[in-house]
């Protein structure tokens, strides 16, 4: 082995990366951002903003508890506020005009021990156990010393859907959502500039097609293979294949086997969406980028905020304030929460939520299909 050529490789490889700012960027910069944004995020997440309306359905004893209880949840820093019956506390949830409702009751005989029963509005589960927990708490204390006696059992219920200790019903929505998007943005960004490198889009941009057409042309090109991927990720998410014991081979499954309330087409769509705005997203930034490497260093600007901010690992709610205007201009924002209602919800297109959804990431996609369509350039450098 010749230590003077290892030297001279040595020497070229850290020259090209001196001279490649954007890399340096990447290596210095970016992980002092990103483990700054996590641990602000950590550090000051804000309580859940709860408004809790509460059910009293077993007469003089709960009424006691519940006076107790609104106090004590009052005290936390919950809005409270009294409804007749569980139909309206459902209803409160149901038009956001209460986060939880507490419905206070026992099993029917005179003497039976009071429950207590948290309901929330499923849709985002990560989110709703902080603020069952804060209500928890303040049932626990209240209820103990305004009976005198044992405390209540606490059950927990949700609007729609049903509570589940499946981990993967939980964060499924966020999963499909974050992957579809972060594997489209690769393959488009990437090949895209190698159309650019290669000489082909020079070639096109010499002949009569205009910059829009060249941008249509690609995104349906890129689009097409991102709704085969998508359709593949939408049935490997929703589908199980149970396959038997076969020797010496154990049975197994494949497929994630995710439950979904709502129609399967929606959420294909809403993922289509999300991917065709990652395929207009690619081609705008490969545009300013000279490398792959380059194209991958948008990563932890671009996908890593929307990763955190999104509602895929924090919940929305509890993000510090001065990251929640950041979170409404977040498609991958849109797609989560849609994913949600379609899937825990199970919302149809009548449903407000769900259009809003879906109208904000067509225009998103073809926001960015725009812009790289004015910032396309002729020329490769």
């Amino acid at each position: 082995m010749s230590r003077r050529r290892v030297a001279a490789i040595f020497r070229r490889v850290a020259a090209e990366i001196r001279r490649d700012r954007p890399s340096l960027a990447l290596l210095f910069i970016a992980p002092i951002l990103i483990t700054g944004l996590v641990t602000f995020i950590l550090r000051d997440s804000q309580a859940p903003q709860v408004t809790a309306v509460v059910v009293n359905t077993a007469g003089v004893r709960g009424q006691l508890v519940g006076t107790a209880l609104g106090a004590a949840l009052q005290h936390g820093g919950v809005t409270v506020s009294d409804v007749a019956d569980e139909a309206a506390a459902r209803a409160a949830i149901a038009n956001s005009g209460a986060t939880i409702g507490i419905v206070i009751g026992t099993d029917g005989a005179p003497v039976s021990p009071l429950t207590i029963t948290v309901i929330t509005n499923g849709l985002d589960p990560a989110g709703e156990a902080a603020q069952v927990a804060t209500v928890q708490r303040a049932v626990l204390s209240a209820a103990g010393n305004a009976s005198g006696t044992a405390l209540p059992a606490i059950l927990h219920t949700t609007l729609y859907g049903t509570p589940s200790d499946d981990p993967i019903s939980t964060f499924a929505p966020a999963i499909v959502g974050f992957f579809a998007y972060f594997f489209v943005y690769i393959l488009t960004g990437v090949s895209f500039l190698r159309e650019r490198t290669g000489g082909t889009l020079e070639r096109l941009m010499a002949t009569p097609v205009t910059r829009g057409e060249v941008v249509l042309g690609y995104t349906l090109g890129f689009g097409l293979f991102a709704t085969i991927q998508v359709a593949v990720l939408i049935l490997w998410a929703l589908g199980s294949l149970h396959v038997p014991a076969l020797g010496p081979l154990p049975a197994f499954s494949v497929g994630l086997g995710v439950a979904v309330n709502g129609s399967p087409l929606l959420a294909f769509l809403v993922v289509v969406l999300l991917a065709v705005g990652a395929v207009s997203l690619g081609i705008f930034l490969s545009t300013f980028a000279r490398t792959e490497l380059q194209v991958i260093q948008f990563i932890p600007i671009v996908l890593a905020p929307q990763f955190l901010l999104s509602g895929v690992l924090f919940p929305v709610s509890t993000l510090p304030s001065i990251l929640q205007p950041l979170v409404a201009i977040m498609p991958l924002n849109y797609a989560v929460d849609g994913l949600r209602q379609v899937f825990i919800r199970g919302a149809d297109l009548g449903v407000a939520a769900l259009q809003l959804d879906l109208i904000v990431l067509a225009v998103v996609a073809a926001f960015f299909a725009t812009i790289a369509a004015l910032t396309i350039r002729r020329d490769v450098v």
